[in-house]
This record gives structure tokens, sequence and C-alpha cells, in this order.
């Protein structure tokens, strides 16, 4: 596995901006196509506002990283917030009909669709997007 590029923010919504300059970097790295860089961008941003706002609580004192690795044909984020972790299975369905109409509660739904594999580790302080790479 080879680790392409860290990215540490801090946990404020501002910080969020940075992962498309991630993203940017990896395109011209990888040359992935733009469809394949919506697809990372929609999960990797969400998957970075929520160890910002829900992990960190926005605690500026707190930071999240991201580690972007290349193993073979896949693509892998890692992120890593200081927060209090979460059991993801506790989350509410965002489709049932009693939440569709919340303004939140979606990026878990939307990271699961988007990514080829979603994973919660040390105690759900840790996140693992994997992506197959197009081509």
């Amino acid at each position: 596995m080879k680790l392409l590029q860290t990215l540490t923010l801090r946990s404020s919504y501002e910080e969020i901006e940075k992962v498309e300059g991630l993203l940017n970097d990896l395109q011209s790295e990888l040359g992935f196509n733009d469809e394949f860089y919506a697809r990372l961008m929609l999960a990797v941003s969400e998957a970075a506002t929520n160890g910002i706002v829900h992990g960190n609580q926005l605690d500026e004192s707190k930071s999240l990283e991201i580690t972007a690795f290349q193993d073979g044909n896949l693509l892998i984020f890692e992120t890593r917030d200081e927060g209090e972790g979460f059991d993801p299975d506790t989350l509410p369905d965002p489709l049932a009909e009693e939440n569709l109409l919340k303004t939140s509660g979606r990026g878990v739904f939307l990271m699961e669709e988007y990514a080829d594999r979603v994973e919660y580790s040390e105690g759900g302080t840790r996140l693992t997007l994997t992506f197959n790479l197009p081509g």
C-alpha cells in the first residue's frame, strides 16, 4: 500500500474546503475522470464534515486527519477525528418516512452509496472509505 497524501484539518467548516485541493492533487497524479472525482468529492468531504462537526464538535483545538493511500486499483481514504466516537449501527434510517424532511442525517448513507466500501474502527473515530479506481 502506497501513501499518497496526508491532510490535517482544524475543526472548522472553512477547513473542509481543503478537501478539494487534496482531490485535485490526486486527480493530477492518478488521472481519474471527473465523474469519479465527483464521487470522491461527495464522500470524502462528507467524511471530513462528519469528523469535524459530529466527532470533534467544531472544537478548533481538535483536528481531523485525512490520509489517502493507493493499493493496486484501490484508492483508500482514512479519516481520524479526536471525538468520543459513535456506533454507526445506531444511526436513524435516513430513508424512513419520519426522517425524509430532516436537514441532516444523510452523510453516512451518502458515503455508503458513493464509496465501494465503508468501514468504521477505533470506536467510530476512524473511518475508511475504499474506492475502486476506474479503468
